[in-house]
């Protein structure tokens, strides 16, 4: 799998745990860190082009997944979201977690550094890249209307 990681500054702590966590982990083929960057010169790069440059690498088919953080992760949702054919989600707990890949096929996860604890954090994104989306399942049929609406 390759995955994206993310954030604004507000979420850059965790970006960067999470990172040394899927460099580390052999389900994960390749990690795209896309900032930002303590040290760049747009560190405070809004959370807008985090979302939207992740999104258009999953749907140019340079990556597989996304995960991003802001303070709430709500902002890199919505933004990843608007680029169209991605499914965005803010997740902070186990079972949406699941559901967003079971139920949903997310290909982006979101997490706001304000909202949870690190460690949560790590456990929550070590859960995600393990689950894949079943196309047969009962889910893809309303996958589907979602990808037909947007014309994907």
């Amino acid at each position: 799998m390759r995955i994206i990681v993310g954030a604004d500054e507000a979420g850059v702590d965790y970006k960067d745990r999470i990172l040394a966590d899927l460099q580390a982990d052999s389900r994960i083929t390749e990690v795209i860190d896309i900032g930002v960057h303590r040290d760049d010169e747009d560190f405070s790069r809004p959370y807008p082009y985090v979302g939207i440059a992740a999104g258009e690498m999953i749907r140019d088919g340079k990556a597989d997944r996304a995960i991003l953080f802001c303070g709430t992760g709500i902002g890199v949702a919505i933004a990843a979201n608007k680029v169209p054919g991605i499914r965005a989600t803010a997740a902070h707990d186990s079972f949406s977690v699941e559901r967003s890949i079971l139920s949903n096929d997310c290909q982006v996860l979101t997490m706001g550094q304000r909202v949870v604890g690190v460690e949560l954090a790590r456990r929550l994104a070590k859960e995600w890249i393990g689950y894949a989306f079943d196309p047969s399942s009962g889910s893809a049929a309303k996958v589907k209307v979602l990808s037909d609406f947007e014309g994907c």
